[in-house]
């Protein structure tokens, strides 16, 4: 039989032994909640009694680096906090971060009631918005622009089948003049109909890159071979100059073919009159700007006016016009080189503009042999 003191060390150790399991199975839950905190992937912040960061998680480090301080001196996330340690509840709110550059966000801040064990009283989560409040900037401006693109000639054409039906009723120079009028703008109409149609569709397999072999220098042709009434009309002469065994591309041959198409209708369509449209195809030279991948390099150039350098970053944008005025009377919707740039971007490839004004416009995609290994 066992002295009264070992069986007390042995009863000792047999409620010790579930205890410390207990106090491991908390250690890790706490390690693995830490660690899911951790790598969050919104900025997270927790505020002591004081107010005072008591620890953040790497978005937060990453996204602030050492000032995280300088962040809830912002009056809006500073008012917010105060708000939270005063009515002891949560709080929201929108505020713009310069830092690196301006980002909007939306700021979270909870109230803990009992705090943390640490002495946690609140926390802060930074959720970056920038992105999402620009898309819904980008859709009303396109809801905008579509509504007015549409309502100009659809007026016209009200209002010229009103003339028609009173005081043109019985003109008929009139009426076929007007009737002229009417064709253009019904063309117009359709013309931005089929354009948001094909951006559409661009879009919805943007994700998706194609994995056809297309013989660049045949499209090339091909769309060369397509201009030549229009070259005619303008007084235009169109220079095909493809490197001679121009390995195949990885892409969408209709798409391809859009690409240049837009490209060489607006070289036509806003180039000088007489003048020399050039359309080229070749392998790029090592350590240019082109990315060291094997790929090829399409450039449309013409010898228009050029465009100011203010105005070249916004090319691709939808319904964007140098000069609105004249892209109207030429025919153009606004819509061809938004098309451009997300079809390249769906072929993994990169549009480069360079213009000067006075000296013409060049138009270079590059696009890769095939899918990056």
């Amino acid at each position: 039989r066992l002295p009264p003191i070992e069986r007390i060390a042995r009863s000792i150790e047999r409620l010790a032994r579930p205890l410390a399991a207990r106090a491991a199975q908390l250690g890790e839950a706490l390690r693995a909640n830490e660690a899911i905190v951790e790598r969050l992937p919104d900025p997270l912040l927790v505020l002591g009694g004081d107010q005072a960061v008591q620890r953040t998680n790497a978005a937060a480090r990453a996204a602030f680096g050492a000032d995280i301080a300088a962040v809830l001196r912002h009056p809006v996330l500073r008012g917010a906090i105060d708000r939270a340690y005063a009515q002891r509840t949560g709080q929201t709110a929108e505020l713009i971060l310069p830092v690196p550059t301006e980002r909007e966000v939306h700021a979270t801040v909870i109230f803990l009631d009992p705090p943390l064990a640490d002495g946690g009283q609140a926390i802060v989560v930074l959720s970056d918005r920038t992105r999402e409040r620009a898309v819904e900037r980008m859709r009303a401006d396109f809801v905008a622009n579509v509504s007015h693109e549409l309502r100009t000639p659809l007026a016209s054409l009200i209002g010229f089948i009103d003339t028609l039906r009173g005081p043109a009723a019985d003109d008929p120079p009139a009426q076929r003049r007007f009737l002229g009028i009417m064709a253009e703008q019904a063309e117009r109409m359709n013309r931005l109909i089929d354009n948001l149609l094909s951006l559409s569709r661009v879009e919805l397999t943007e994700h998706q890159p194609p994995s056809e072999q297309v013989a660049l220098s045949d499209v090339a042709r091909s769309v060369a071979a397509g201009f030549e009434p229009r070259l005619t009309e303008r007084k235009v002469s169109l220079e095909l100059d493809i490197e001679p065994g121009l390995p195949t591309v990885s892409a969408d041959a209709d798409q391809l073919a859009q690409v240049l198409n837009n490209l060489v209708e607006n070289a036509v369509k806003y180039g000088r009159a007489g003048g020399t449209v050039r359309l080229s195809a070749a392998t790029p030279k090592p350590g240019g700007r082109w990315p060291a991948r094997p790929g090829v390099v399409v450039a449309v150039t013409d010898e228009g006016p050029g465009i100011a350098r203010a105005h070249v970053p916004r090319l691709t944008e939808r319904f964007y016009r140098v000069d609105k005025g004249r892209s109207r009377s030429a025919g153009g919707t606004g819509l061809g080189l938004a098309i451009v740039k997300h079809i390249v971007n769906r072929h993994r490839g990169l549009l480069a503009i360079e213009s000067e004004e006075g000296r013409g416009s060049t138009f270079s995609v590059w696009l890769p042999l095939g899918p990056e290994k």
